[in-house]
């Protein structure tokens, strides 16, 4: 039932949230960061993490999600506290943790849970708490309203109201920030959606948009990344046809890109926190009700055994001789992180291909100038070249991730990375116009 959790609403919102509120931000990642640096430029602002060595980095001006540049990190007018007794007395709670699946791709919704248990900890009469993460349609108000009622002793709906606005962040991304992209708001009461879109729309140049009710904008953010997902998925199942026929799918999105109204994706391994995550919680969504979401699930399908049929062709194609079956061979791959120029190693797919070559008794290691060591060897034990100065010998070069580092190698840098009659796998296209000495070989998608 929708909003069951949070019953008899009224409307008794103080001014002074209205005309200066002070805003909390739980959870400074990827989100929650640039969220509280952009409401940091008009508002007073509180930045909280149970990561205090994320905090000690962030005073120091140091973010290692990329998003924020030092100079301007140091320079942001907020305070940053891995402290929960540093929550109260605020007026407006952002929530921006993070919202993963378990291993049988069921939404997990405990870093919600935790988020709602500190902060209900903190919460005051009068107070918001906005969600920012991304959830299916409901959870706001009957999983986090009743949870943070039942930890603050306080009234959903008549002490204490419930928002959401989801996320858009795009890791990376350096034109559609958050102080810049449209801001969708919804309120469990109108008064409530008319002080988010007023909050929101002083820090972005995107303007607002008011959505129906909490479950519409929940709903609206599950199936951006899901829609994407499906595109993708398309592409890549076209993708796998073509190799059948020998040929290249960028040539043929090269062909078909010419139509005005044909849409612009393109093949590869779909991994992050978002769109390899959000398709399982709208899926979920739809079997609570009953229905079976066939397309949602297909698309998940296909683009999570892409690692296996890109490894598989590679496979194929590096050694015609057949020496590949019997092992033995080297690899170079490029890229670790689940995307180009960034750091983050979330859900990324590239470590699945890399099991698939290593399953065959293949040696393969493997370069990222953007990933953490720590972190590459802490979540998936892949243990990262320090250079690719001296790297050489390999029977086959993967491009897997196109940072710019390696879109501008030259044909020579690769040949010296290859031993002779080696062969060049560009999964991303990014060589496509890159010469290459005589004798090396080129496959691509």
């Amino acid at each position: 039932m929708v909003g069951e959790g949070c019953p008899h609403p009224s409307d008794e919102i103080g001014e002074d949230m209205e005309k200066n509120p002070r805003i909390a931000t739980v959870g400074l990642g990827y989100v929650g960061l640039p969220l509280a640096v952009a409401l940091s430029r008009r508002y007073q602002v509180t930045g909280f993490d149970i990561d205090s060595h994320r905090i000690d980095e962030i005073r120091d001006g140091h973010d290692r999600t990329g998003e924020i540049e030092p100079a301007k990190l140091r320079a942001v007018n907020a305070t940053f506290t891995a402290d929960p007794a540093d929550l109260r007395g605020h007026d407006i709670y952002m929530v921006t943790v993070p919202t993963p699946v378990g291993a049988d791709n069921r939404p997990d919704l405990s870093p919600v849970r935790a988020a709602c248990r500190t902060v209900g900890g903190a919460l005051g009469k009068g107070a918001i708490v906005v969600f920012e993460s991304t959830v299916y349609p409901g959870v706001t108000e009957q999983v986090c309203g009743p949870l943070l009622g039942e930890v603050s002793g306080l009234d959903c709906g008549r002490d204490f109201y419930l928002g959401y606005s989801p996320e858009r962040i795009n890791p990376g991304d350096r034109e559609h920030t958050v102080d810049r992209i449209a801001k969708v708001v919804a309120g469990q009461t109108p008064e409530v959606a008319q002080v988010l879109a007023e909050v929101y729309g002083g820090i972005t140049t995107g303007g607002t948009f008011v959505a129906r009710d909490i479950m519409t904008a929940e709903a609206a953010k599950v199936i951006e990344n899901a829609q994407r997902d499906i595109n993708i998925a398309f592409v890549n199942e076209i993708t796998m046809i073509f190799a059948r026929l020998g040929l290249s799918v960028h040539d043929v999105l090269d062909a078909a890109g010419t139509k005005w109204n044909f849409l612009n994706f393109t093949p590869g391994l779909v991994g992050g926190h978002c769109i390899g995550v959000d398709p399982f919680y709208l899926a979920h969504c739809a079997q609570e009700v009953g229905h079976h979401p066939h397309v949602i699930l297909a698309g998940r399908q296909v683009n999570d055994g892409m690692a296996a049929f890109v490894a598989d062709e590679i496979l194929r194609h590096v050694d015609k001789d057949g020496g590949a079956a019997a092992g033995g061979l080297r690899f170079l791959v490029l890229g670790l992180t689940f995307k180009e120029d960034i750091p983050d190693l979330r859900n990324t797919k590239v470590v699945d291909l890399i099991a698939r070559l290593k399953q065959g008794g293949h040696e393969v290691d493997v370069h990222d100038p953007m990933a953490d060591p720590r972190e590459a060897a802490g979540f998936y034990g892949v243990e990262l070249l320090a250079e690719l100065a001296g790297a050489s010998g390999y029977d086959c070069v993967v491009g897997a991730v196109s940072h710019a580092a390696y879109r501008t190698l030259t044909g020579d840098t690769l040949a010296r990375l290859l031993k002779p009659g080696g062969m060049v796998a560009d999964m991303k296209g990014m060589w496509r116009a890159t010469a290459l000495p005589d004798g090396l070989r080129y496959w691509r998608l």
